[in-house]
């Protein structure tokens, strides 16, 4: 999969993709990206990209011809899902994540000021996404956790498949509580289900710790889940 971000800040981008797994699925070919600046495409000397709103209202918009050319600019763009990262976008979940992994491709734009034209929304944007009920100063941190989180379902991203079947939100559940070595710290012990051996016992304790946490953390979640059952 290859993840397009259309940027006023693209040196944003370079650290992320070069470390952690998100580096090693690069490396093994997984996943690619390209960072395009929208200020190359502004069209004057200044390089710049936004102007004052139409009707007035406090801070400046980008303007709808440098984010349109720099869309224009990646090879055959209208073949991927074109995503605008805006706290009036839907809530991205995780099965959100599993069914845009299934694309070749897909482009952020990321967004600053006070947003974008609206006519880049209604003539290009196939999808909004928000990451939570908050304002940032830019869509660079969204685009990022949403290629994340997409680069999770990507087969052989993550090595053991089961480790994404037993993630948080898969079942509508969070995740149960891990242990490692030492077996004692500070007075506290590893549960001992966990060291009986027992994988029956073990799955079964597993499930109730998830149970519990979410309808004590997430009874939003724990709603659903109790209907999916």
């Amino acid at each position: 999969m290859r993840f397009y971000f259309l940027t006023l800040f693209p040196e944003i981008f370079e650290t992320y993709f070069q470390t952690g797994m998100i580096g090693r699925g690069v490396k093994a070919g997984l996943i690619d990206y390209a960072v395009i600046n929208i200020r190359d495409f502004s069209g004057n000397k200044h390089h710049k990209v936004d102007d004052t709103p139409y009707g007035g209202g406090a801070g400046m918009v980008m303007a709808a011809p440098p984010i349109v050319a720099a869309l224009k600019s990646i090879p055959n763009f209208s073949a991927y899902p074109i995503i605008y990262l805006t706290p009036g976008g839907k809530p991205f979940e995780q099965k959100d994540g599993t069914k845009l992994s299934k694309y070749p491709g897909l482009i952020f734009i990321c967004g600053h000021y006070e947003g974008i034209d609206q006519r880049v929304i209604d003539g290009y944007v196939d999808l909004e996404f928000s990451v939570g009920d908050y304002v940032l100063t830019g869509g660079e941190l969204p685009a990022l956790t949403l290629a994340d989180a997409i680069a999770r379902h990507i087969p052989g991203f993550l090595g053991n498949c089961d480790s994404l079947a037993e993630e948080s939100f898969e079942s509508h559940l969070l995740e149960y509580p891990h242990y490692t070595k030492p077996r004692e710290f500070e007075g506290e012990e590893v549960p001992e289900v966990l060291l009986s051996g027992n994988h029956a016992e073990i799955n079964k304790w597993r499930l109730s710790q998830a149970e519990t946490r979410t309808r004590l953390k997430r009874p939003d979640l724990f709603e659903k889940y109790e209907k999916s059952k």
